[in-house]
């Protein structure tokens, strides 16, 4: 009896934020993660949030009558049937004949190889297009201007848009580009195939200098690209800014967003990627000094000065 007078010791740290119990419910919650960032890829394929709904679910629970699929999701009848014909007309379930009618959804591998496949051909057909669209763009009388070279800003916002962008200027480069990129940029560098035209560009008797901040993780992707012109500098990834200046000419600015006071890693989460490109001459110039002292110790900022450099840079 008077073990049951006892209170149970440390009954409050069950539940508690890093109580085992509510650590096995943050796991519970865990593949519900994993299917909003299934459904967040497969919106890019032009299918709607139903459409991957009844997919999902199909996918997940076998062979399913429409009425059971519409109860599942609390869709309307009539919408279900429609979902379910487009996904069947798009390759990603089949039908069942018999009464009533069943579906079944096409394995998650084989739907995405399907999708992609499908986004693929229709980029192709785009391709195909463009020498057709030229001529008849050309046809059309038009103003004729003189054409004269403008100093000019653009915001890009997006990875998709970073990278052709970056890959643009790669491209135009004729002697030299500058890279400086802190750990965490230079590996998104790396994952877009960004670093391997840099590759193929400093086998065309092209100097690429690239400057990243002392990590395992910078020193494990510089390694990977076999460069020969690659310095590592003591500083911070948080207060090295990013940037690509080709031949003086063209800059691509890393534009940093979010709360300073934020843990890093939750602020990479939150921010949008967004850059600055500009062919200005004033602001190549204070960057291309920016990164000449760098690379050269013997010559470098002070750190303070450095700093308030950067700082000025980001506002």
């Amino acid at each position: 009896m008077e073990t049951l007078k006892q209170k149970p010791q440390n009954s409050g740290r069950l539940y508690g934020e890093n109580a085992p119990v509510w650590k096995l419910l943050k796991k519970e919650r865990k593949p519900f993660d994993f299917l909003a960032d299934i459904e967040k890829t497969f919106l890019q394929f032009d299918l709607s949030r139903n459409e991957i709904r009844v997919y999902l679910y199909l996918a997940r629970s076998g062979i399913q009558k429409a009425r059971d699929i519409s109860d599942a999701l609390s869709l309307h009848r009539t919408e279900t049937y429609r979902i379910l014909r487009d996904l069947e007309k798009r390759a990603l379930l089949s039908c069942i004949l018999e009464k009533p009618l069943k579906f079944t959804a096409v394995p998650f591998s084989d739907a995405y190889d399907i999708l992609v496949k499908t986004k693929k051909l229709n980029v192709q057909i785009l391709e195909r297009k463009k020498q057709e669209l030229v001529d008849l763009w050309a046809s059309i009388p038009q103003h004729k201007a003189e054409q004269e070279t403008k100093e000019i800003f653009q915001i890009l916002e997006g990875e998709e848009q970073l990278i052709i962008k970056a890959n643009e200027i790669v491209d135009r480069t004729k002697k030299e580009i500058c890279v400086l990129a802190p750990d965490m940029e230079l590996l998104r560098l790396y994952h877009s195939g960004l670093t391997d035209n840099l590759e193929k560009l400093s086998k065309k008797k092209v100097k690429v200098l690239l400057i990243t901040n002392s990590s395992p993780k910078s020193r494990f992707i510089t390694e990977k690209m076999e460069l020969n012109n690659v310095k590592y500098v003591p500083i911070k990834s948080d207060e090295l800014p990013s940037f690509i200046l080709s031949d003086h000419q063209e800059l691509l600015f890393s534009i940093k967003k979010g709360n300073d006071q934020q843990d890093s890693s939750m602020r990479r989460k939150k921010e949008k990627t967004s850059f600055l490109w500009t062919n200005y001459n004033t602001f190549i110039k204070s960057l291309n000094l920016l990164f000449a002292n760098l690379w050269n110790p013997e010559k470098a900022l002070d750190t303070k000065l450095f700093k308030e450099m950067v700082v000025s840079k980001k506002t």
